[in-house]
């Protein structure tokens, strides 16, 4: 059971991992203004955590019907990062909110 529950860890830990860097790509493009793109690699991030996340809940919910998981710090790890990527998403997406805005007013003053 332990060398299953270290492969769904590290699952989560390369699906969320894959999900940062798409939401730094999006930053990345709406930095320079690029909004189609920061969207689209948005879009694939969330994708991605949400992969990681199934992963995370099916052990959950093995937990909660009775089943008995050693103690495993990898997991532990994983779901750390985890919630702390989603909660960068969470930022990256105001922040490109926030740059589109900005963007929106520029164009506006310039017209």
């Amino acid at each position: 059971m332990n060398d299953k529950l270290n492969t769904v860890a590290m699952n989560i830990i390369i699906n969320a991992g894959d999900a940062r860097n798409k939401g730094n790509e999006a930053v990345k493009y709406a930095k320079e203004f690029n909004f189609n793109d920061a969207y689209k690699s948005m879009e694939e991030a969330e994708k991605l955590i949400t992969k990681a996340h199934i992963s995370q809940t099916e052990v959950i919910q093995g937990f909660a019907s009775g089943k008995e998981f050693p103690a495993n710090f990898l997991f532990i790890h994983a779901q750390d990062t985890l919630m702390t990527i989603k909660s960068e998403l969470n930022m990256f997406t105001e922040l490109i909110s926030v740059l589109e805005q900005l963007n929106s007013l520029i164009n506006e003053r310039e017209v």
